[in-house]
């Protein structure tokens, strides 16, 4: 354990899947890393809209298919009644209808359920700290699913060369730190462009702009 980790209070996440061998399995491998706290779990869509109304966790590790209320259905009502959790969908579907169906829905993250346990505690943190997570087969599959390079045309937005390349590294799910590393920026310069990007494109947040470089052919 870090200082920082130490020190701050811990991530208070709530696990929600229909299967208990795994919902229980993800909760405990959690509960062991510094920094984080689970404050429980849900089998489906509908306690995990109560849990959360409950408990209030920072970070909800949402299945996508469950009977009853699904994942994305649960990240459509939690984004309007309790806007300030960030929703992550662990799942084991990677199907380009799910993933976008639930970053439409607000989730701020699409990862796979086969990640080791300590690169799913690091996405717990990220995710807290406001980073849009997509997992690289998700990625892949986005982009392949879009036209071949030759016929996709130039992007019909008011942005610069650099914004377009900044926007294409924020749905790539890049920090900002990142960004700057390999764009040879400051990190303040890409924070103003990022701004700029989501001001212009009437855009809420990383993951809104994520869905907007993925329409424009921009993955």
């Amino acid at each position: 354990m870090n200082e920082d980790e130490g020190a701050a209070a811990p991530v208070r996440v709530l696990v929600v899947d229909d299967q208990r061998l795994i919902r229980d399995g993800i909760a405990s491998l959690l509960s062991i890393r510094p920094g984080i706290a689970v404050v429980g779990t849900a089998v489906d869509g509908r306690e995990a809209v109560a849990k959360v109304l409950e408990l209030r966790p920072d970070i909800v590790l949402m299945d996508v298919r469950m009977p009853g209320m699904d994942g994305v259905e649960a990240v459509a009502v939690l984004h309007g009644e309790a806007p300030e959790c960030r929703v992550v969908m662990l799942t084991t579907f990677d199907d380009e209808q799910y993933v976008v169906q639930a970053l439409r829905a607000g989730a701020c993250g699409y990862l796979l359920k086969d990640l080791p346990a300590d690169e799913l505690a690091h996405a717990v943190r990220l995710a807290h700290a406001g980073v849009t997570q997509l997992d690289d087969s998700v990625t892949r599959r986005l982009a392949a699913s879009l036209p071949a390079p030759g016929a996709v045309a130039k992007p019909a937005v008011d942005l610069s060369p650099r914004e377009i390349d900044i926007l294409r590294l924020v749905a790539r799910g890049r920090t900002n730190r990142e960004i700057a590393a390999e764009l040879y920026l400051s990190e303040g310069t890409v924070k103003n462009h990022v701004s700029r990007i989501l001001g212009r494109l009437a855009l809420r947040d990383r993951t809104q702009a994520a869905l907007r470089a993925r329409d424009l052919g921009l993955l």
